[in-house]
């Protein structure tokens, strides 16, 4: 496969993206949630991969994308960005504004929508493809599940980490992510970094932001964060959501100037 491959992935999930009626919310004035998604892929022996079961990054628990789908070759992740009307209502402190928990909710049903037909895609040109989030085998124990689609997304060249442990791409750090497992080679996207937190300034914006004071200059206690989205889960549910240290920050849709990083990747 060539480098053309990646763009037809790219402008089939942006033709998804544009006319799919559930990118649209019509009770809220027809919002739009997503913008075009960033596309990258990653070959399926890439030794990150392997990296990704080390008990200081994911767990031994982490599959290898030949355990989610035999014959694998490359690994499609992608960004779904958020737009500019759900970002904004997000700005104001508080608990997470409607339009940011329907772009979690529903958000997250329209991401599988385009995992499904992604795949669809893929199956119709007679490819094999996984999803693995999708899978009856994907599971989280302890918080800690076995495919990371944040990391993944590192291995694939769409971002890194930022100090609230979300991913920073080159349209920022709000919006939802997605990967499969195909059965071809792809080129890979290049990583234009090696840090694993070469993106974030580390200048502390998200602290002030986080509803929970689950975020300090070390990173993020996930359990205190989960705590607070569980008690927002309760009182709004089915939609729940923060994202506040995701909106109102430097990182919220771009790359913010980074002087430099000496983090490693198996942080």
């Amino acid at each position: 496969m060539t480098g053309i491959m990646l763009q037809g992935i790219q402008d089939a999930a942006r033709d998804f993206t544009r006319n799919s009626p559930l990118n649209t919310i019509a009770e809220l004035d027809s919002l739009q949630l997503f913008d075009a998604p960033l596309i990258a892929a990653a070959d399926a022996f890439d030794p990150l991969f392997t990296k990704l079961k080390e008990k200081e990054v994911v767990g031994p628990q982490h599959l290898m994308p030949q355990e989610w789908l035999e014959g694998a070759k490359s690994v499609i992740s992608y960004f779904l960005p958020l737009t500019k009307r759900v970002r904004e209502a997000n700005r104001k402190l508080g608990v997470a504004a409607r339009e940011w928990m329907y772009g979690r909710y529903e958000g997250e049903q329209f991401n599988n929508s385009l995992s499904k037909y992604l795949v669809e895609f893929f199956e119709g040109s007679g490819m094999r493809a996984v999803v693995p989030v999708m899978d009856s085998r994907f599971s989280v124990v302890n918080r800690r599940s076995n495919w990371s689609e944040r990391h993944v997304a590192f291995v694939a060249g769409l971002g890194t980490f930022s100090l609230n442990r979300s991913l920073i791409t080159a349209h920022g750090s709000a919006g939802r992510i997605g990967s499969i497992i195909v059965d071809v080679p792809i080129n890979p996207t290049e990583r234009q970094y090696t840090a694993i937190d070469e993106h974030c300034t580390k200048c502390g914006a998200c602290i002030l932001r986080c509803p929970p004071l689950a975020i300090n200059e070390q990173g993020k206690d996930n359990a205190v964060c989960s705590d607070y989205l569980s008690r927002v889960l309760a009182r709004y549910r089915p939609r729940y959501g923060c994202g506040k240290c995701q909106t109102a920050v430097p990182c919220e849709s771009c790359i913010p100037y980074v002087q430099g990083s000496s983090m490693s990747v198996n942080r």
